[in-house]
């Protein structure tokens, strides 16, 4: 089994959630169009909606994404 480990400057990239994030997040789930979930449908229904932001950060920050779908908070 394979374990990733982040480089340094993958640690610089990762961003924290902030509030025009969530309220991308937020928009997404009220279309109703996809389960929260399904990474891969976000990150579409994001780009479709010009949410460019939201799509780099649920490509860089997916434990954080579904940390926030689950429990609602940072």
């Amino acid at each position: 089994m394979l374990f990733m480990v982040k480089t340094p400057v993958e640690r610089l990239r990762v961003r924290t959630m902030d509030q025009k994030i969530k309220e991308q997040i937020l928009h997404i789930r009220d279309t109703g169009l996809t389960n929260m979930f399904d990474i891969y449908m976000v990150q579409r229904l994001a780009y479709e909606n010009d949410f460019y932001e939201l799509v780099n950060f649920i490509e860089e920050n997916k434990e954080e994404y579904v940390h926030f779908i689950l429990y609602g908070d940072d």
